[in-house]
């Protein structure tokens, strides 16, 4: 086979229009073509007017050698590089039944998120049978318990946006791409699992694939069921609160109904919103470190607005979709802000999961047909600014400081949402005059249980650190030069975002173990090791092949 990079073509260039192109690209008969398959299809937008399709193709064709000869000088047409998963270890025939005899061979995975979930499918795949603990529910009561938040504001901490079956990836916009690099072509094994799962087959060779919450719902449930038909085991409502370690390495874990599980071989794969465990396991002595993260607010305009922006007179075509947008200013204060998950026809959610914190986030459906577009429009804090703020940092340093700055900010958006999980917000005009709004414009907030309009930059009760709110004031209209109507007047923000990635990282070692607990695998974003579906489920995969490598290669007995 060989690849064919950059590929331009109209954006409503004719059926055939593609295979011509290859061909020309060639310079071959169209007898020569055997096969061709599209790899990858994004699309350039920086002149509106003329938007152009640019694809990657894998094609096969006579004499191929010959081919190749002709256009060694050409960097864009090469041998396609094999992209098939392999398993990095096989379970020999005997290991179930040294599983009776050893309970302690058998691999545990804490946490059913995406990370979770390709660790558990791949040491099934492996045949390791794992055993999967997940705090919170299956993904449909999950589903149902979220809701409950959102229409009723009843919170329940195990089984909300953050916990159950899927993670939090489940309500968000599905996205799967990621930015990380991939040599060995993990995300496709990622992308291919989900599309075997029941996931649209376009995910494989679009440009930014999305699946969405309904969706991902059923594919979750499906690829529970493979693991499972592989031996493997996934418990829901089974919440690790302690571990026991000898010796320097884990032994056993203790769960929240008193049953002790002996284990050997633990992948943590936690989520950002673990607090609990985390500090457990900083009590154990497990090595952490706090990390940077970033806070800020969910902004919502009318999807239209954003389409027209990037798109033009192309807006709504089928083959682009909701717009989206990637922004970023440098603030004169020093503080970088920017945009983040940016979810297109989507809806601002409750993402809290402990009590009297509001928290947000962002999702969309499959569709992304809702009247908004949201984004997160955050700022970068290292652990040296936010142990400045008063009542975090004591005499020392803690790697859990980046939690209490967190639930400060979550319980001051409380607070000022006035109870009930409503969120504060205001209209962007009022924010970057620094006054409070009273009503709603044309922008009307998708937020539930709803927003409670205030002054975020109140002095007496500000809605995040005064350093974080002069730098988005200056950001805002900074991005109206790059997407006309961005600080529009009343298009709303809706606090707070404080969740983007995890406060602290549990450092691993160059075999994915911890460095100082042996038989612990942290991974994930939890582990502050990934940041979106994509890169927690790659992370996932690499810390099952690092624990089969290990755990097959032990000595006897």
């Amino acid at each position: 086979m060989l690849r064919i990079t950059e590929l331009r073509l109209p954006l409503d260039h004719p059926e055939d229009a593609l295979r011509l192109a290859v061909l020309a690209r060639l310079a071959v008969p169209g007898t020569a073509l055997k096969g061709l398959t599209v790899f990858k299809r994004a699309y350039d937008a920086r002149r509106k007017a003329a938007i152009v399709l640019i694809y990657t193709v894998d094609c096969a064709v006579a004499d191929e050698a010959a081919v190749l000869a002709r256009h060694s000088g050409d960097l864009h047409i090469k041998p396609a590089p094999d992209t098939r998963y392999r398993l990095a270890a096989q379970a020999p025939v005997d290991f179930r039944a040294d599983c009776l005899n050893n309970g302690r061979l058998r691999p545990v995975v804490i946490g059913f998120g995406p990370c979770g979930l390709f660790a558990a499918l791949v040491l099934a795949q492996m045949g390791l049978m794992p055993i999967v603990l997940e705090r919170g529910k299956d993904v449909r009561r999950r589903t149902q318990d979220t809701w409950g938040l959102w229409r009723r504001g009843v919170l329940d901490p195990a089984s909300n946006v953050q916990f159950g079956e899927g993670g939090a990836g489940t309500f968000s916009d599905g996205k799967l791409w990621s930015q990380i690099s991939d040599p060995r072509h993990l995300t496709r094994k990622v992308l291919t699992e989900f599309v075997k799962a029941g996931a649209p087959e376009e995910i494989l060779y679009v440009s930014k694939p999305h699946i969405g919450t309904f969706r991902l719902v059923g594919i979750i449930e499906k690829m529970r069921a493979d693991i499972e038909a592989l031996g493997g085991e996934v418990r829901f409502q089974q919440q690790v609160v302690d571990v026991q370690i000898e010796a320097g390495a884990v032994r056993a874990l203790v769960l929240q109904d008193g049953q002790t599980l002996a284990a050997e071989h633990v992948v943590l794969a936690l989520g950002h919103s673990a607090r609990d465990t985390f500090e457990m396991l900083h009590r154990r002595g497990v090595f952490m470190e706090a990390k940077p993260f970033s806070v800020g607010f969910r902004i919502e305009h009318p999807q239209s607005l954003i389409d027209s922006a990037r798109f033009g007179s192309s807006a709504g075509h089928p083959l682009l979709g909701a717009a989206d947008y990637k922004l970023v200013h440098h603030a004169s204060n020093g503080r970088s802000v920017y945009s983040f998950c940016m979810c297109p026809g989507g809806t601002v959610v409750a993402a809290t999961s402990e009590p009297g914190l509001v928290v947000t986030n962002g999702m969309s459906q499959y569709s992304r047909n809702e009247r908004n577009a949201n984004a997160g429009i955050v700022v970068g804090i290292s652990p040296q600014a936010y142990r400045q703020t008063p009542g975090i940092a004591g005499s020392a340093v803690n790697p859990l400081d980046g939690i209490a700055f967190q639930r400060m900010w979550e319980a001051r958006a409380f607070e000022l949402g006035e109870g009930g999980y409503h969120a504060p917000g205001a209209l962007v005009g009022d924010f970057i005059k620094g006054q409070r709004s009273s009503s709603f414009g044309s922008v009307l907030p998708s937020y539930q249980p709803g927003v409670r309009l205030t002054d975020l930059n109140d002095a007496e009760r500000p809605s995040l650190p005064p350093d974080v709110l002069a730098a988005i004031r200056e950001a805002l209209p900074a991005f109206e030069r790059q997407i006309p109507g961005f600080s529009q007047a009343d298009a709303e923000l809706t606090g707070v975002e404080t969740r983007t990635s995890s406060p602290l990282r549990i450092t691993r070692g160059h075999d994915r173990q911890s460095l100082n607990v042996r038989g612990l695998y942290p991974a994930g974003e939890g582990a502050g090791y990934a940041g979106g579906i994509m890169s927690a489920g790659v992370d996932g995969i690499e810390a099952a092949e690092a624990l089969g490598r290990n755990l097959l290669n032990r000595p006897p007995g």
